[in-house]
């Protein structure tokens, strides 16, 4: 117990170190506060992406996925792949007109390009609602970490607090320096959590370890756990399609994956980043359900699969790689939940408290930032408790997606498509939003009777058709057009953002890949 304590206590301390050594000395701007004054190279780019993708929960929730129903596990492989891989088209024009008009937030991109605040503000809601499954998830993966550390000497109850007063002391720093707070600590994180697992599966699966596991076992799996829904069971032909689907979508709608963009230095970091992201991921997450496929062998691991990762660990090494395998889960949930905590705070400040007619200050952009950062944690860490013993945890992402899916048909034809409006946008996720919480709670799964598709899919449909008829009754005004066609001008061109200067590298980039202003 000391010594798994003594691990979590260690990779803690030096978190703190990182973030007391890179504080700034001055107040920081809302601007740098909320993206870090978009000064941020590839690999940061990379590695804040990448935290805020994966949360500790990936340890529980999906490994008892793979270990518990076999391949099927695989499918978060697939959507996030080509879901990331999406930012690097959507990059240019996301990048330029953050840049060109100040925008901090995916709702802040969405109320400027269909110019009504009523989009802005229902985009905030969605966002928000929909990541608050993922930090109850966090909170539940801390809890774990917190059980197995203590060796089941420490109640839930203790296990959940101790989890949330390591996360709000590790959000004071988070608060006091935003944006930068996160950066500079994720890239450590995404080393202990996501390299070092990586790493770690490889060697399990190579044998050197001599443990139950390896690259040979996965040909004695059991033929159950080689099928995917669908394939004969109660699952009708859609239902992987649209998980993976609805995945797909939801990657480029989530929050705190979008503002990413905004923490870049430039297209290229933007770009780069993405690259980086989709091979750290791609590698880790393989790894990590090939663990678990083959860990179906092992009848410990099949008792309770959402517990095999921490049985693995202690099958192989002791007290030692359990601890280590701990601390991995530790870090991977601290910074997933840092994320979403601190791009909600953002989102309540700048995109629903702040407004044309209560404008707020900087320091008092800030200070409703906080607040709301502690009340969402408060609310998650209740939420975390009461459902702690809820099977199929997974259920709670899945659900989650259903929801911000409806965040793609504004921001993907708002970004591509010069046409729609404002009242279109509104309505289509408004109507989407509903229908999938609706047919959510009637089909949380699947709806048998449309071959299992998603109660996301289905609103998304809604969703696209309410927007599109709703624009087209409504009209959009000469003096509308022209504002969105200035937009897509921006769009083309360079934009270069004070002070950060672009390195020569850049320079070629921008450069090689987009055309030059054109000539009036």
């Amino acid at each position: 117990m000391l010594i798994m304590l003594g691990m979590l206590g260690v990779f803690y301390a030096i978190v703190i170190f990182i973030l007391y050594t890179t504080q700034q000395k001055s107040s920081p701007t809302f601007d740098e506060y909320s993206v870090g004054g978009r000064s941020y190279g590839p690999w940061y780019v990379a590695m804040s992406y990448v935290n805020s993708w994966w949360p500790g929960s990936v340890f529980i929730a999906f490994f008892g996925l793979a270990s518990g129903a076999g391949v099927f596990g695989l499918y978060g492989l697939a959507y996030s792949s080509l879901g990331v891989a999406m930012m690097y088209f959507m990059a240019t024009r996301a990048w330029r007109w953050g840049a060109k008009y100040n925008l901090r937030s995916q709702p802040d991109l969405l109320g400027l390009r269909f110019n009504s605040r009523g989009t802005k503000v229902v985009a905030s809601v969605i966002g928000i609602v929909s990541l608050f499954p993922w930090v109850v998830l966090g909170m539940q993966a801390l809890g774990e970490v917190f059980q197995i550390a203590s060796a089941g000497a420490w109640s839930v109850t203790t296990c959940l607090f101790v989890g949330l007063a390591v996360i709000v002391i590790r959000q004071y720093w988070t608060v006091k320096m935003g944006m930068r707070g996160l950066i500079m600590t994720d890239m450590f994180q995404g080393i202990v959590a996501y390299v070092f697992s990586a790493a770690l599966c490889l060697i399990l699966l190579s044998g050197i370890a001599g443990g139950p596991i390896s690259f040979g076992t996965l040909g004695d799996v059991a033929d159950q756990y080689l099928r995917v829904p669908g394939d004969g069971d109660s699952y009708g032909p859609f239902y992987l399609f649209a998980l993976i689907f609805t995945g797909v979508v939801g990657s480029l709608c989530w929050p705190t994956s979008f503002q990413r963009i905004y923490t870049a230095s430039s297209v290229r970091a933007v770009k780069s980043g993405t690259i980086r992201t989709v091979l750290i991921s791609g590698v880790f997450y393989s790894l990590l359900m090939l663990v678990g496929i083959a860990s179906t062998v092992m009848p410990a691991v099949a008792d309770s699969p959402q517990t095999g990762w921490f049985t693995i660990m202690e099958s192989y090494g002791g007290t030692w790689l359990l601890g280590l395998g701990a601390t991995m889960v530790f870090a991977a949930s601290m910074g997933h939940i840092d994320g979403s905590v601190q791009v909600c705070g953002l989102q309540i400040a700048n995109d629903l408290v702040n407004s044309e007619k209560r404008q707020l200050t900087d320091s008092q952009l800030t200070k409703v930032a906080k607040g709301s950062m502690l009340a969402f944690m408060a609310a998650a860490a209740i939420v975390a408790y009461a459902t702690f013993n809820m099977t199929r945890l997974q259920l709670l992402a899945q659900i989650s997606y259903q929801g911000v899916v409806q965040l793609a048909i504004p921001l993907f034809l708002g970004v591509f498509w010069r046409g729609g409006n404002g009242k279109g946008a509104v309505a289509g996720m408004v109507s989407g939003f509903v229908t999938a919480l609706v047919l959510t709670a009637i089909y949380p799964d699947d709806i048998a009777g449309l071959g299992s598709l998603t109660g996301g899919v289905v609103g998304m449909a809604v969703n696209l058709a309410v927007f599109l008829i709703v624009s087209k009754a409504t009209g959009t005004t000469a003096e509308e057009k022209a504002r969105v066609n200035e937009m897509f001008e921006v769009g083309k061109r360079p934009t270069r953002i004070a002070p950060v200067d672009l390195s020569f590298e850049d320079q070629i980039e921008e450069l090689a890949t987009n055309p030059a202003p054109e000539k009036i």
